[in-house]
């Protein structure tokens, strides 16, 4: 739907346990920029794709996911290719919001193509997540700072996960133009291009946390309150982000 100042967009996404052994998706549906589409699954686990269906967010856009998996289901989500925020007619920030909600017994991996935050965009990014108990969840996010020899637009995110009721993870990033100062120093990003993390959460964390390692100069892997582990890392590139990622999820078995 477009209104003045920009366009407000809404998927939204139900994954049920169909009793049968499989995963069914009861809720797929979505509009303007947003189309989720299911596509070949794996055993239990269904699959569904993010395809965007315009350019965007550009400046006042509001584009909302929701995606909600109940006790028993297995869901994984992925985008077809990177969202790229422009700035657009309109001067008002965008806003890109993320709600996702686990159950308990359900599993929820939510693998995203990378953020590129184009020069003269404004962007701030919300997500929340809600686990159960006994639920399961695998959230990357990656952003990436301008395109190829270009300076970033303005980005802003917060993150915050819940399990079983309890915040486990509340962080914000701020970076670009009229960002606070130091984002792109050595205590920031240190000129680093792409930022990205891992959030993994397991019920057998509970009784064996992970250990805080470093993975290499660049990325590191953080026990969490709960039975839930973050991963941070900074990269170069987007590509390089990607393999950091990657081998911090397989480290933690």
């Amino acid at each position: 739907m477009t209104v003045a100042g920009g366009v407000r967009a809404v998927a939204r996404i139900v994954a049920r346990d169909d009793g049968r052994g499989g995963t069914s998706l009861p809720v797929l549906d979505g509009d303007g920029p947003l189309a989720p589409r299911r596509t070949r699954g794996s055993g239990a686990e269904a699959r569904v794709v993010l395809v965007g269906a315009m350019s965007g967010p550009l400046g006042g856009d509001h584009f909302s996911v929701e995606a909600d998996v109940e006790a028993g289901a297995r869901l994984r989500v992925g985008s077809a290719a990177a969202t790229i925020a422009l700035p657009g007619q309109s001067k008002g920030e965008a806003r890109y919001d993320v709600r996702l909600s686990v159950a308990d017994g359900g599993e929820l991996h939510w693998l995203p193509e990378q953020l590129i935050s184009a020069r003269g965009s404004d962007l701030y990014v919300t997500t929340r997540v809600d686990v159960g108990a006994t639920g399961r969840l695998v959230l990357r996010e990656e952003q990436v700072l301008g395109r190829v020899g270009e300076e970033p637009g303005r980005l802003g995110s917060r993150l915050r996960v819940c399990v079983a009721g309890r915040v486990v993870l509340d962080q914000e990033l701020a970076c670009g133009p009229g960002a606070p100062g130091g984002w792109d120093g050595p205590a920031g990003l240190g000129g680093s291009r792409a930022v990205g993390q891992l959030v993994v959460v397991r019920p057998e964390f509970a009784d064996v946390p992970v250990t805080a390692r470093p993975l290499g100069e660049n990325a590191a892997v953080l026990p969490l309150a709960g039975p839930a582990a973050l991963v941070s890392a900074v990269a170069a590139d987007a590509l390089r982000l990607r393999r950091l990622l990657d081998e911090a999820l397989r480290s933690l078995g």
